[in-house]
């Protein structure tokens, strides 16, 4: 993988910066015409470009047009022994990463292609990020994660979707429990039938039984009109019951009835009505805690969980912290029309060992934060954590743990990156064999199926 290229035509200049940023570790190829290299350059480069802009042919400001052209994200750090500085202007106005004057200062120089080798990897990380959202499908389109958590609840969603069997939905707040909810209904054979939603928190007591049952016109004071309850609307189709925990016992008895014998009483009717439709409820602690407590009957139980899904809390699905991040902050800036600015590696690793007591919930109030604020994107994710952190008290993890979840990271996308070729991988992190293997073991990575024997 090329890190840098050079374009210059004096032979001496391009043979003493590639013998110099190769001695920086960095992969270099030289050429002497803009045309050859153009030749060598696609969308994927992963590099850095530094060419001269006084040359013969195509010189560096036609190129940097002709690099736009081709990406518009691939840094171009041009330099000239001129010292035009309205030629500087211009070049960093139409797009160019950096502008320096011959003979330049090789610390400056360094920090410059370090700071644009970052770049293009952000640039090019979340555009397959981008596009792996855009192709997906079915489920994975609506539940976003690959880890092993979020794999798994997908394949139990997957294996009981199509039957009319109820759900009970349990996780901390925030964890998308009405996003499964969501998907169980729209993959199931009820898709075509009303999605009725209900957070039982969310009703006064005295409304409670109407909200779910319906009621006729004077059936008390102010029920100006009739109203048909929740259960009703939700027939031949699916009725998501939030925070059911949160029910009056006595409305729970009449909603078990209802269940039973599959029809619903209005208030002020003697008139069943017949019901047909099916339960996903949610909660967000564990049903059997949530019994013992005197907040759920045993009885209702028995009839919400024939199955029982886990939303796991982001704290146990942290690799699917950055494609969740990439995926709220490109909504965000959509929506109101903003530059979603690729994140920092050391922003990411903030993410990483953030706590994330808000779950799910947290993590899209962050990214829609970072895309809204003014600060510099090395500054953001750092200001609106420590922000965050004020407001509810510390939520750090040990230091230790940090940077174990970090170097996963790094490792993970490199195996990715690599398509698991080892020796790529190795030279990238710039780390022994023994290293890797005794990390990768470490946190059980393994390299991608399509990856070669190297």
């Amino acid at each position: 993988m090329i890190d840098v290229i050079i374009i210059d035509d004096e032979e001496s200049v391009r043979e003493s910066a590639s013998q110099w940023l190769k001695l920086s570790g960095f992969s270099v190829v030289s050429y002497s015409a803009a045309s050859t290299a153009l030749e060598q350059i696609s969308s994927d480069f992963a590099g850095v470009v530094i060419c001269d802009v006084k040359m013969p042919g195509i010189d560096g400001l036609e190129l940097q047009k002709k690099l736009f052209a081709i990406d518009a994200g691939i840094p171009v750090v041009l330099f000239t022994g001129h010292g035009d500085i309205a030629m500087a202007v211009k070049a960093i106005r139409d797009g160019a990463y950096d502008f320096v004057e011959k003979p330049f200062d090789p610390d400056r120089m360094l920090g410059i292609i370090k700071r644009a080798l970052e770049k293009r990897r952000l640039v090019l990380e979340n555009r397959e990020l981008r596009r792996e959202m855009q192709q997906a499908i079915g489920l994975e389109s609506k539940l976003i994660g690959k880890s092993e958590v979020m794999c798994e609840l997908k394949r139990e969603i997957a294996n009981i979707a199509t039957t009319p069997a109820n759900v009970l939905i349990y996780g901390p707040t925030g964890t998308g429990k009405e996003v499964i909810a969501r998907a169980i209904h729209e993959m199931s054979g009820l898709s075509s039938g009303p999605y009725i939603a209900l957070n039982c928190a969310a009703i006064p007591l005295t409304m409670a039984e109407s909200e779910l049952f319906g009621h006729k016109s004077g059936a008390f004071t102010n029920a100006k009109g009739a109203r048909v309850g929740k259960l009703e609307a939700a027939s031949g189709g699916t009725l998501f019951l939030d925070e059911l925990n949160s029910m009056p016992l006595d409305i729970q008895g009449k909603l078990l009835r209802a269940l039973e014998c599959k029809e619903v009483t209005p208030l002020g009717s003697n008139k069943s009505r017949a019901v047909d439709f099916r339960l996903v409820s949610a909660m967000n602690e564990p049903p059997v805690e949530a019994v013992r407590n005197g907040r759920l009957r045993e009885d209702l139980l028995f009839r919400l969980n024939t199955v029982e899904l886990i939303a796991p809390p982001l704290s146990e699905r942290r690799d699917d912290i950055p494609i969740l991040f990439s995926y709220f902050m490109e909504r965000a800036a959509e929506t109101w029309e903003k530059t979603a600015e690729p994140l920092p590696t050391e922003s990411l690793a903030d993410l990483m060992g953030y706590s994330w007591p808000g779950n799910v919930r947290e993590l899209k109030n962050i990214a829609e934060r970072y895309v809204l604020s003014s600060l510099p994107p090395r500054e953001r994710i750092s200001k609106i954590l420590s922000s965050s952190r004020a407001s509810r008290g510390s939520s750090a993890i040990p230091l230790k743990d940090q940077v174990n979840l970090f170097e996963r990271k790094l490792i993970k996308e490199s195996l990715r990156r690599n398509k698991g070729n080892i020796k790529d991988v190795l030279a990238e992190l710039m780390i022994p064999r023994r290293t890797l293997n005794e990390k990768m073991s470490k946190f059980n990575l393994k390299r991608p199926k399509s990856s070669d024997s190297n």
